[in-house]
């Protein structure tokens, strides 16, 4: 059986590059005389995302924990109220954290820098998180104006996604095998030989939607202010396969 890594010197340092083609023996599934190459190839696609993802929530403080709390049961109250406003469904809209903290004051300090007493406990602080998907892309915007015009003081996110990904991750896997076969034709016909038949396939990575960060503070807003930009730009759907090709003269 020839091995690509001897019979072709050339390509040697190609061969040995990652991603590049990698070639060795296999008795089980390759003719003898055959030689036995393998892939690692990539397919890309890119959408425009139809789904945002992000987080939004509200922090209250009080000079007891239960007034904290009650304060933050109010506002969240508002908030969710205008998400569904929004057009926000009750399915999109799930509780993420619910936080309680003390809030401690400066210690006391003596006339030479010595602590005479330590931080105490002056109030507390309470924060309830929500995660939020949108599916109205273009009226994004106008969901976080509402939500910081609700009482909202706490705004991250968003990710796009795709809300189903399957029909550009077969697109991506199609494109994956294409320059899968292409790589194969390549180092067939550098090699004098040609592509038999494809022994085995297996594949990797997948849909990973871009994570960029978008945050507010709560604000006063004019009733005629312009709604906040959002441009969602497109997202990439990336999977990657191993393909065994024979080789034979």
């Amino acid at each position: 059986m020839k091995l690509l890594t001897l019979a072709l010197a050339p390509l040697a340092l190609a061969l040995s590059l990652p991603g590049a083609a990698m070639a060795h023996e296999n008795h089980s599934t390759i003719a003898a005389g055959s030689t036995l190459l393998v892939l690692n190839a990539e397919g890309r696609t890119t959408r425009t995302p139809d789904l945002a993802i992000f987080n939004a929530g509200v922090t209250t403080e009080g000079k007891t924990a239960s007034e904290a709390m009650s304060a933050n049961a109010a506002a969240m109250n508002r908030v969710i109220a205008a998400l569904k406003k929004a057009g926000i469904a009750d399915k999109d809209i799930q509780t993420s954290s619910i936080n309680l903290n003390p809030v401690y004051g400066q210690p006391v300090m003596g006339p030479n820098g010595q602590m005479i007493h330590e931080p105490r406990i002056i109030g507390y602080q309470a924060n309830n998180s929500l995660t939020i998907r949108s599916h109205d892309i273009k009226g994004f915007g106008k969901v976080l104006d509402a939500l910081v015009a609700s009482g909202a003081n706490q705004i991250s996110g968003p990710s796009f996604q795709l809300s189903d990904p399957s029909t550009a991750n077969d697109e991506a896997r199609v494109n994956a095998m294409k320059s899968a076969r292409a790589r194969a034709d390549l180092y067939a016909k550098a090699a004098g030989l040609r592509v038999v038949r494809i022994i085995s396939i297996s594949e990797g990575g997948g849909y990973a939607p871009p994570q960029p960060v978008y945050a507010m503070a709560k604000m006063e807003m004019a009733a005629d202010a312009a709604p906040t930009p959002i441009s969602a730009g497109q997202v990439e759907t990336q999977m990657s396969v191993t393909v065994q090709f024979e080789l034979a003269p």
